[in-house]
C-alpha cells in the first residue's frame, strides 16, 4: 500500500493545477500577442502620424500564413498589442487610393406644397447623351418655396460610383436629410438610399461636416432630393468617387512545376495562401492542348473542378510568339494542392502552371507606441477584423475628399518570433494530462486489488 501512496499524492496535486496552467498560458499570450507567430516584418511609415494605413501584402506574408482565410495575418505595435485592421480584397475601394472624378450637376427649382415624385425634368442632351440643360416643372399645385435638390450627370465615366462628395460654401449651420435615387433615361428612377443625412456646423473654432454619401451603383444619372422642408445649400462642386476595375490591378504570378501521374495529368502544389484567381499554362514547345483545372488544400480531400475545360495553345515562330488568353478562375481559392487533366490523354512533358493573383491589402489605425510590425503564421491565433471603414470615412469628412490611409511597407528581412512551432500541430495538454491521470487512477485502483488478494484471509486461507 505504501508503493501507491506518491501516485495519490501526484494525483491530487495535478488536478489543482489544472486551471492554474491554463490561466498562465493566456496571461502569457496576452502580453505579447506576437509570440503565437511564426515570423514578423518592421513596417515602415510613408507618414508618422497618419492614424490609419494600408499595407499592400506580400510573397513572403502569403507563404508563411497557414490559415485558409488569411487569418494569421496581424499587425502589433511595440508592446505586443494587435492593432484594429481588416483584409481588403485587391479590387475593393480602401484596399487601393481613392480615386475622384468631378461630375456636372444642375440644380433644380425649388417647389412647395408638393413631393420630389412631382417633379418632371426636362432635357437637352448631347450625341454622348451628357445632359446639357434640365429644366423642372412641379406638379400640381407647385409653387416657389423649398429647395429641390440636384441632378448630377455621370454619363461619362465609365466605372460605378463608389460614393458621392458634395461642397458647398456656406456659414450657416445645416442639418438636412437626403435621399437619392439613379436613373438611366431620366424617366424611370430607383431609389436607392433614404434618410442621409448632410451636416455642417461650427461651434469654437471647431467644424463638423458629413458631405459624403455612399452609392456603391452604377448608373447614367443620380437625383438628391430633400426629405419634408428641410433647406439644401448652394453647391459648388459635387465629385464621384470611382469604384475600382480589377482590370487596372496588377496580376502577379506563381510558375509551378508539376509531376506526372495518369496518362494526361498532372499535379502541383502551390507553397503560400495565395488567393489565385487565374491560371496559364507555357509549354517548352507548340502545343495545344484542351485542360481542365482542378484543386484542393487538402491531400485527402477530393478534387474541385476550378477552370476550364479550356483549349490553350502556345505557337512560336520566326517571327512572333503567339499563345492562348489567360483562364479566369470561378472564384478565388488558396488551395494548395492543384492538377491538370488533359481532354485526350496523351505522353506528354509536364507543363508549366502559372497561378495569378492580385495582392490584398491590410488596412490597420495606429495605436500605442511604434515601430509597428506585421506577423504571420500560426495555428493559435486568429485576426478578428474590425470596422475600419467607417472610422476611414469619418476621416475623409474631417480631412477631405482626397484624403486617404498613408502607404505602410514591409521590410525586406523577416524577424523570427515562435518559428516553426507557431505552425506546428497543436497539441491538446490538458486532454493528455487527464488520460494520465485516469491511468495513475487505473493503477491506484488496480494495485488495491492486487494488495487486497494477496492479504491472507482472518481463515488462513491464501
Amino acid at each position: 500500500m505504501k508503493t501507491f501512496r506518491p501516485l495519490i499524492l501526484l494525483a491530487a496535486l495535478a488536478l489543482p493545477a489544472l486551471p492554474a496552467l491554463a490561466q498562465a498560458q493566456a496571461q502569457a499570450q496576452a502580453a505579447d500577442g506576437r509570440q503565437a507567430y511564426r515570423q514578423q516584418w518592421p513596417l515602415q511609415l510613408a507618414q508618422p502620424q497618419a492614424g490609419a494605413y494600408r499595407l499592400t501584402l506580400d510573397e513572403g506574408v502569403y507563404r508563411t500564413a497557414v490559415s485558409p482565410r488569411l487569418a494569421d495575418v496581424q499587425v502589433f505595435n511595440a508592446q505586443g498589442q494587435a492593432l484594429p485592421s481588416a483584409l481588403l480584397a485587391a479590387d475593393q475601394p480602401l484596399a487601393q487610393a481613392p480615386q475622384w472624378q468631378t461630375l456636372s450637376w444642375f440644380p433644380l427649382p425649388p417647389m412647395a406644397g408638393t413631393s420630389g415624385d412631382d417633379l418632371q425634368l426636362l432635357t437637352e442632351r448631347n450625341t454622348d447623351g451628357s445632359v446639357r440643360r434640365v429644366e423642372a416643372r412641379l406638379g400640381r399645385g407647385g409653387a416657389a418655396g423649398q429647395p429641390a435638390g440636384w441632378l448630377i450627370d455621370a454619363s461619362a465615366l465609365k466605372t460605378g460610383v463608389q460614393a458621392l462628395r458634395l461642397d458647398w460654401q456656406t456659414q450657416t449651420p445645416l442639418q438636412a436629410r437626403v435621399r437619392v435615387e439613379m436613373s438611366n433615361d431620366l424617366r424611370d428612377w430607383l431609389r436607392i438610399a433614404d434618410d442621409v443625412p448632410l451636416v455642417d456646423l461650427q461651434h469654437e473654432g471647431r467644424r463638423l461636416q458629413q458631405r459624403r454619401i455612399e452609392i456603391a451603383r452604377q448608373a447614367r444619372y443620380f437625383r438628391i432630393l430633400p426629405i419634408g422642408a428641410d433647406a439644401l445649400p448652394a453647391l459648388s462642386t459635387v465629385q464621384a468617387e470611382l469604384a475600382p476595375t480589377a482590370q487596372a490591378i496588377a496580376w502577379r504570378w506563381q510558375s509551378l512545376t508539376g509531376a506526372a501521374g495518369k496518362p494526361g495529368e498532372f499535379e502541383y502544389q502551390l507553397d503560400g495562401r495565395f488567393p489565385i484567381a487565374q491560371a496559364d499554362i507555357a509549354t517548352a514547345d507548340n502545343s495545344v492542348v484542351q485542360w481542365t483545372l482542378l484543386s484542393r488544400d487538402d491531400a485527402d480531400q477530393p478534387w474541385q473542378v476550378r477552370a476550364g475545360p479550356w483549349v490553350a495553345y502556345q505557337l512560336q515562330d520566326a517571327a512572333d510568339r503567339r499563345q492562348s488568353q489567360t483562364q479566369p478562375l470561378a472564384r478565388s481559392t488558396r488551395d494548395r494542392y492543384w492538377k491538370l487533366v488533359a481532354g485526350q490523354p496523351q505522353s506528354m512533358p509536364a507543363p508549366t502552371l502559372k497561378l495569378g493573383y492580385q495582392p490584398e491589402a491590410l488596412v490597420f489605425l495606429s495605436q500605442g507606441e511604434p515601430p509597428y510590425t506585421v506577423a504571420a503564421g500560426s495555428v493559435r491565433a486568429e485576426r478578428q477584423d474590425a470596422p475600419v471603414a467607417t472610422v476611414i470615412a469619418q476621416l475623409r469628412e474631417q480631412h477631405g475628399a482626397q484624403w486617404q490611409p498613408a502607404q505602410a511597407s514591409m521590410q525586406d528581412e523577416p524577424q523570427v518570433l515562435a518559428g516553426d512551432a507557431a505552425v506546428a500541430p497543436q497539441r491538446d495538454w490538458k486532454q493528455w494530462l487527464l488520460w494520465a491521470l485516469l491511468v495513475i487512477g487505473v493503477l491506484i485502483v488496480g494495485g488495491f486489488a492486487v494488495s487486497l488478494l494477496r492479504q491472507p484471509n482472518r481463515d488462513g486461507g491464501s
